[in-house]
């Protein structure tokens, strides 16, 4: 049996173009045979799809198909975020140029653990990302997999420069990453403030502040996930400065507005906070992960800090070769940063600012649709590409019910969410080359499956009503 060809070295460029365009075959192939933004039949249908196509996961000698049928199995059983009426997350269709860049990161495999597994890419990640917190309005970020991990890192940092008694203080619009993350580290059960408008109210954050015993770490929100909501962080940071509270701000969604001229405006206040979560694998068109913790006084990741004899001896330190121990709480970790720098001198501010302001303003005008069809309810104007609507006058019952049939057939992807004590469908939009009609006919899908939910769900009240009458008897007179 002949060595298998690696992806580099001397072959590697021959072997890789003819398999790449078995994978392109493949996933055109996938996309065909799905038909839709996701494979029809629930969840059992697809596991079975997967389980015919996979046969023996280790067989006893290798299949030289493996990666043509494997690859269509994936397309055919994924959803697919650039797929219109595939609106349910914040789960973007990545750019092809940020796609390539990261094949070419798998290709070269930097570990950026030690310089001397990643010299030019350390030097990328140090450049791009300072880059990054500069847009933000601070001094530095690290590399992390997204808003979760940037999270959990800005809690630590909190940990270890205020104590562990350090108390999250947090609305009750915040991501569940930051209750679980304090947990994690031990830290005192986190009091969490009213949002009672989808946002963190100042006045109930003010008064936590002044009755609880510090130190104290607000968490504001740039973008929620149920609504895509900004908390009003000019005012936040105010009472964080007044109540010496240190402040970190989950931007993870949100903080691509910064590339737009027309929208930037909207997280005034952001440069005042002390960490900030960003994830460009959302308004950023990455391929995940993609996820950045900012901090303004790079002191602060100090904490991060450690020391292992093969990869940062003191003496290699000395001699002026860098220290990359001291930028993530990982070990082995590959140049997620290529593609974002990659994409950054592609586009330019301009051109992501472009994308951004393109699907911010679809989602108004989507927004404008929903208003003018009857058939439907708005929740409200969006803040950023988040859109929140439900079937008029439907139970909640039946926007699940909804939801859950468009998934089985396939036919689109919406999301849920529960405010104001209801549930609504949400559609996050983040396809930039979504168009009007494209939405318009979303809605007609959601509209026909309401009818057919109502339909089914009359006829299986009417059984029950005809068996009650049987039991009770005729009414007397």
């Amino acid at each position: 049996m002949s060595t298998p060809s690696l992806a580099s070295g001397p072959e590697g460029r021959d072997t890789l173009r003819p398999l790449l365009d078995t994978v392109l075959d493949a996933l055109e192939a996938g996309a065909h045979a799905r038909g839709g933004p996701l494979p029809a039949g629930g969840p059992d249908a697809v596991t079975a799809r997967v389980h015919a196509a996979v046969g023996d996961v280790l067989p006893q000698d290798g299949d030289p198909d493996a990666l043509r049928v494997l690859v269509h199995a994936l397309a055919e059983g994924s959803a697919d975020p650039a797929h219109p009426h595939c609106a349910a997350h914040l789960h973007c269709p990545p750019l092809a140029v940020a796609t390539a860049a990261d094949l070419a990161a798998s290709v070269l495999n930097p570990s950026l653990d030690s310089w001397d597994q990643a010299p030019a890419a350390s030097a990328l990640e140090a450049l791009v990302t300072r880059a990054l917190a500069r847009q933000a309005g601070v001094a530095d970020a690290v590399v992390t997999t997204g808003g979760t991990e940037s999270n959990h890192l800005a809690l630590l940092l909190a940990r270890e420069r205020h104590g562990p008694g350090v108390r999250l203080v947090c609305g009750e619009n915040a991501h569940h990453s930051l209750p679980r993350a304090a947990w994690l580290l031990g830290l005192p059960d986190p009091v969490v403030v009213p949002a009672p408008a989808g946002t963190l109210d100042p006045a109930a954050l003010d008064e936590a502040l002044t009755t609880l015993p510090g130190p104290h770490l607000v968490a504001a929100t740039a973008g929620t996930t149920d609504a895509g909501l900004i908390d009003p962080l000019p005012e936040i940071a105010a009472l964080c400065t007044a109540h010496r509270a240190r402040l970190h701000i989950d931007a993870a969604y949100g903080g691509g507005l910064l590339f737009s001229d027309r929208h930037r405006e909207r997280l005034a206040g952001l440069e005042r906070a002390h960490s900030i979560a960003l994830d460009l694998h959302k308004l950023g068109w990455q391929p995940v992960a993609a996820g950045l913790l900012a901090v303004r006084h790079p002191r602060d990741l100090a904490a991060l800090r450690h020391h292992a004899a093969y990869l940062n001896a003191d003496d290699d330190t000395a001699a002026g070769l860098p220290d990359l121990l001291g930028r993530s709480l990982r070990t082995t970790r590959r140049p997620d940063i290529l593609k974002v720098a990659v994409t950054l001198k592609s586009l330019g501010r301009s051109g992501l600012g472009a994308l951004v302001d393109q699907v911010c303003g679809r989602a108004g005008e989507f927004a404008d649709l929903v208003q003018n069809r009857p058939a439907f309810e708005l929740h409200d104007r969006p803040t950023i590409s988040t859109v929140l609507f439900r079937p008029a006058h439907a139970t909640d019952d039946t926007v699940a019910r909804v939801r859950r049939s468009l998934l089985h057939q396939g036919r689109a992807v919406l999301g849920r969410a529960r405010l104001d004590g209801r549930l609504w469908l949400k559609a996050t939009l983040l396809n930039p080359d979504t168009r009007l009609a494209d939405l318009a006919a979303l809605l007609t899908l959601v509209e026909e499956a309401t009818e057919t939910v109502t339909e089914e769900a009359e006829k299986a009240v009417a059984p029950a009503e005809e068996a009650d009458a049987l039991v009770e008897g005729p009414t007397p007179r």
